[in-house]
């Protein structure tokens, strides 16, 4: 009988959603193209920073009910 492998918890469980991780992607994609804007009017700037791109992906992410952990407060 083969052993069995230890899965460690960290790798155990995921964080993220595939789904989660797809809407990211999209979000990244639309900042690249400079299409991805601050507010949801379109009358803010275009986005700049990545780690405020991933932020709007992870926030439409969690609009659709994808898992996503809560934000930090």
């Amino acid at each position: 009988m083969p052993a069995k492998k230890k899965s460690s918890s960290r790798r155990g469980r995921r964080r993220y959603s595939k789904g989660a991780s797809k809407t990211v992607d999209r979000a990244m994609r639309r900042r690249k193209s400079g299409t991805l804007r601050r507010s949801k009017g379109g009358k803010g700037g275009k986005v700049k920073s990545r780690k405020q791109a991933i932020a709007i992906g992870l926030s439409e992410a969690r609009k659709k009910g994808a898992k996503v952990p809560a934000k930090k407060r």
